[in-house]
């Protein structure tokens, strides 16, 4: 309970410091909503010129798109600012956060809590319940709760990969662009039905690093279809258990790391 108080005066802090300027806090808002606005809108203009995209309909479409939307937004505003660690690390402020007798990841997320990010939660959120009421969904409880974990899933699975991607600045601290490429980039490719990329490419990013099991796999499920590339229906209803590896191998990395590091200029 005391560690949890302090996590909670870390986070008030960065929230008083932000409502000190509310004008700059709420356009940070905004332009923080309208990255995540725009990536939807670029699913509405590719189907404006066709009726289906990888053999979905742009409703289907939008349902794996609003899973996506959801989960990333949710891990990013978590613990999306883990990205400077590189930062911590090249100039030895994370020294200063080693000598407290608190873990270490929880300190950097709560210290830095990306708050202007709400808006985006927000407007995830009202994406997948509409691309849900949308599709014309048999429910039962197995979809039931698969539509209440999936985003969940789906934000664990980003959070892994911040933090896996964030790590790597223990053995090179410029790393930070190898790191974008497979969480930002990973946001755009479960954004769409998987069908419509190349094989190999496809199978690396989809199956080999679990992205098709983000969104692709579990819209599937819900909508009760039958996936072209072969996989059982079975294989929706459990993707958000990819989650749990991803967290594990993430977790021994950062550990790795934390135990590796030296200091600046070592």
């Amino acid at each position: 309970m005391g560690d949890l108080r302090i996590y909670a005066a870390l986070a008030g802090g960065k929230w008083r410091s932000m409502l000190s300027y509310r004008a700059s806090f709420a356009a940070e808002m905004l332009s923080n909503l309208g990255a995540t606005v725009l990536d939807v809108t670029t699913v509405f203009v590719l189907f404006r010129a066709t009726a289906t995209v990888g053999g979905f309909t742009l409703a289907e479409a939008i349902l794996m798109t609003g899973l996506t939307a959801l989960g990333f937004v949710l891990a990013d505003m978590t613990v999306g600012n883990i990205d400077d660690l590189k930062r911590y690390v090249r100039t030895g402020l994370l020294d200063t956060m080693l000598i407290r007798p608190l873990p270490v990841l929880p300190q950097l997320v709560f210290t830095d809590l990306p708050l202007r990010k709400l808006l985006r939660v927000a407007f995830g959120a009202a994406v997948y319940t509409l691309a849900l009421a949308a599709n014309h969904i048999h429910w039962t409880p197995a979809r039931v709760l698969l539509a209440v974990l999936t985003p969940l899933g789906a934000a664990l699975f980003f959070g892994a990969i911040f933090v896996l991607t964030a790590s790597f600045a223990f053995w090179w601290v410029e790393s930070g662009e190898i790191g974008n490429g497979f969480t930002y980039g990973g946001r755009d490719f479960t954004s769409y039905p998987i069908t419509v990329y190349s094989n190999w490419f496809r199978d690396l990013f989809a199956y080999a690093l679990g992205f098709g099991f983000v969104a692709y796999q579990p819209a599937l499920a819900l909508l009760g279809r039958t996936d072209p590339l072969g996989l059982p229906a079975w294989a929706g209803f459990v993707s958000p258990l990819v989650a749990l590896p991803a967290v594990a191998i993430a977790t021994l990395v950062w550990r790795t790391g934390i135990r590796r590091y030296r200091s600046t200029g070592s």
